[in-house]
């Protein structure tokens, strides 16, 4: 390391004493009592303002920025009027004695005004932390600068310095770093969601390759950002090799799953299997594709709960979408009727019912069938559509059954009750496989791309 600090930190302590010896002096106490007085009227000036201007009716109507910066210039009219005085004060003080006896004043007019501006400049930054980060960095430059300070202050974080595969980092280096990284990841951010709302709103775009194509502009930015940054401060990106390397290794190692999700999501956008809005269901979940990752998909499913599954369960898991190319839904119930009802009563009174139901869709048409003529029952399916999974299945299911057991009591059709006999055929057909059903009379949904 290099610790040759006694030149700068020579020059720091000669500034300090030059400025020590010109402010002890009798004229210390004028200049504190003057920006007390120039505090106390922009405290004054800020209340008045705050009590008297109503922002929402002077500005209504007026450009988005220009009311932004209204309301900044409002919110800093206390500094602006401590500027104002402190300025006038330090003039009279100029045009009555040496320069020297108002050096204190002109400090605090040139911190305030740099306070001022970065403040309405930063004020357009909505992010609160970047907000603060750019105030305060640009402040404090601007402070040093101010004292003379500047220079010797980077002088001496720059002498502190460890050089790591060729890489010379110092405080300096890693300050600047930092600040301009952020700073750049910030308008990369920003202009990410800035091009997320143009792509979104190109109706020519699938969902899927709307989202695949934020993801990769996004990607892009980010790295731009990265790259503009390290080039800004110096860094030779052939210095990074050592650091590559490592990530490399990490990647072989530890970070297996995290590329192979990152992978995963980038073919479920590509090949548009699962797109935004989708009804799907994987392993034990069902509901609605929200937002697809780089990581994992969420699934909202109708019990308010959002789950968040990694990418890669949808590539070697088998998923059923039920709107991959029709939102159209057949759904089937089944029930029974005793031997002295009409079956053509009870499949006709089936199928109105299904229509009566609202989510039930007409085209196509519901349809009832009669499967079995068991031991001590008729026993029918009932087959309708619905175009709204992500509504609920079983809701419609019950609405179905509700809206039979009421129709079929009025056409006289019984329902029978499950006897000791039903009972056990109904174990014994539960242990039997369901037929294949025929799939030559059921209306096919429309197909889609």
């Amino acid at each position: 390391m290099d610790f040759n600090l006694q030149s700068e930190l020579g020059a720091v302590g000669e500034t300090l004493k030059t400025t020590a010896h010109e402010l002890f002096s009798i004229w210390l106490a004028v200049q504190i009592a003057e920006l007390g007085i120039a505090a106390a009227i922009g405290a004054a000036a800020a209340a008045v303002a705050q009590r008297r201007i109503d922002l929402t009716t002077l500005t209504m109507g007026w450009p988005a920025p220009l009311r932004l910066f209204v309301r900044l210039l409002v919110v800093n009219i206390g500094t602006l009027a401590f500027i104002v005085v402190i300025t006038v004060m330090h003039a009279a003080m100029l045009s009555l004695t040496w320069p020297s006896r108002s050096y204190l004043l002109g400090v605090a007019a040139s911190l305030a005004t740099a306070w001022f501006v970065i403040a309405l400049v930063a004020g357009l930054i909505r992010n609160r932390f970047v907000y603060r980060l750019v105030a305060i960095s640009a402040w404090t430059i601007a402070a040093l600068s101010i004292l003379g300070l500047l220079q010797p202050t980077m002088a001496a974080l720059d002498s502190i310095a460890v050089v790591i595969g060729g890489l010379r980092i110092s405080p300096l280096l890693v300050i600047k770093t930092a600040v301009l990284l952020i700073l750049a990841l910030w308008l990369a951010a920003a202009a990410g969601d800035f091009l997320d709302k143009r792509v979104r709103s190109t109706p020519e775009l699938t969902p899927s390759i709307q989202v695949l194509i934020v993801k990769v502009l996004r990607l892009l930015l980010i790295t731009f950002a990265i790259l503009i940054t390290l080039s800004t401060v110096g860094i030779d990106l052939s210095a990074l090799a050592f650091f590559s390397g490592a990530v490399g290794v990490g990647l072989g190692f530890g970070l297996q799953k995290i590329v192979s999700n990152l992978v995963s999501g980038i073919i479920l956008l590509a090949d548009k299997s699962i797109k935004p809005g989708d009804v799907i269901s994987v392993g034990e979940h069902f509901g609605r594709v929200g937002n697809m990752g780089a990581r994992y998909t969420s699934v909202d499913t109708r019990d308010g709960r959002e789950y968040l599954i990694p990418n890669e369960d949808f590539i070697t898991q088998r998923v059923a979408n039920w709107t991959y190319s029709s939102d159209l839904v057949r759904l089937a119930v089944r029930f029974s009727t005793t031997y002295d009802s009409d079956p053509h009563t009870a499949i006709e009174a089936a199928v109105q019912t299904a229509l009566s139901i609202e989510r039930v869709i007409g085209k196509p048409a519901p349809q009832c069938m009669l499967t079995a003529f068991a031991t001590t029952a008729i026993e029918y399916e009932l087959w309708f559509w619905i175009k709204d999974p992500a509504a609920g299945i079983a809701n419609v299911k019950s609405d179905v059954l509700l809206g039979l057991w009421d129709r079929l009591g009025e056409r006289g059709v019984v329902i029978p009750k499950p006897g000791p006999a039903r009972v056990i055929y109904e174990l014994a057909r539960e242990d039997e496989p369901d037929p294949p059903q025929d799939q030559s009379d059921t209306p096919r949904a429309p197909f889609r791309r």
